[in-house]
């Protein structure tokens, strides 16, 4: 039965110091990215290819750090992904803009602790459980200083189980708002959903992003969807939003053993057949929150909620 763990990168400054010797600027320095240069025109991507390097650019710059993790340079899907997605100008111009680019094989190590001979596979790091070994895409939120999420894993997609990351969806992932992994990839599975529902085009509000989870969590400590303490919970949401506004929900479980990404889609797909709560899904609401649970039943359990106008 599959169980989210942990998903901060316990990177001490003072252990990276020791590990590499220098100062975090210093290895910033000393670090030379990998230039991959699929595009015709314009400023080819720079990869690098050191796990602390480029996490430490990322830290300096504030920036997310995305994170492939591929099967080879040599790697026809590789090549093609790199040419067919990441070669896209917009694409091109959010990567530029907004993060450091690391490139890393499956098999590619770092030092992750304070003794100079002990490295560890990246992708074997628990932070990155979701991807399950494979090919995929992550990105670890080093721009939100203070924010829970900060220094955590906030997108895992891996390449398989049949998803497809074209430029459109990757393009989705690039331009998720500041979340945890949960609430962003809910948030991608309702922003891909072929209908183009949207409730993710206003703000995300942090009363109802708390109660989304809360509410998630409920579900899943109780292993029971439904709108529980819904009443209790309106009254308390209707004083931390704008009075114009009405707080509503939608709910969802997903069936067992699916990963997160799958779950998100599943869920998004129940409140599909579900005329009321696809109504909440689908509507322009100023404000929203969304997250989602895992179950000791293996179940993910999700919550929407939204402030709609009346």
């Amino acid at each position: 039965m599959h169980h989210l763990r942990p998903l901060a990168i316990l990177l001490l400054l003072a252990v990276a110091l020791t590990t590499l010797g220098s100062t975090p600027a210093a290895r910033a320095a000393d670090s030379t990215p990998v230039v991959i240069d699929h595009q015709q025109s314009g400023q080819p991507l720079s990869w690098h290819t050191d796990y602390m390097k480029a996490r430490d650019v990322a830290d300096l710059e504030e920036k997310m750090l995305l994170i492939y993790f591929h099967e080879g340079e040599s790697n026809e899907s590789v090549t093609a992904f790199d040419r067919e997605v990441l070669a896209q100008e917009e694409i091109r111009k959010k990567l530029h803009s907004d993060f450091v680019l690391l490139r890393q094989r499956l098999d590619a190590t770092t030092n992750f602790s304070a003794e100079p001979t002990t490295d560890a596979v990246v992708l074997e790091h628990n932070a990155f459980d979701e991807l399950q070994g494979s090919p995929g895409l992550a990105i670890v939120d080093l721009a939100n200083l203070g924010a829970d999420h900060y220094h955590h894993v906030v997108s895992a997609f891996p390449f398989t189980g049949g998803e497809h990351y074209d430029a459109d969806r990757v393009s989705v992932i690039l331009n998720l708002p500041a979340g945890t992994l949960t609430q962003r990839t809910l948030i991608y599975a309702v922003r891909i959903h072929p209908e183009s529902p949207q409730s993710t085009n206003g703000d995300v509000h942090p009363a109802l992003a708390e109660m989304a989870t809360w509410h998630s969590q409920h579900m899943a400590d109780i292993r029971l969807q439904g709108h529980h303490q819904w009443e209790s919970r309106f009254h308390q949401l209707r004083g931390q939003i704008p009075g114009d506004l009405v707080p509503t929900e939608v709910a969802a479980e997903s069936w067992p053993g699916e990963t997160l990404v799958e779950a998100a889609i599943e869920c998004v797909d129940s409140w599909r057949h579900s005329s009321g709560h696809w109504r909440g899904v689908v509507g322009d609401h100023p404000i929203y929150g969304y997250d989602m649970k895992l179950g000791s039943n293996g179940i993910w359990y999700a919550t929407g909620i939204f402030g709609a106008r009346p």
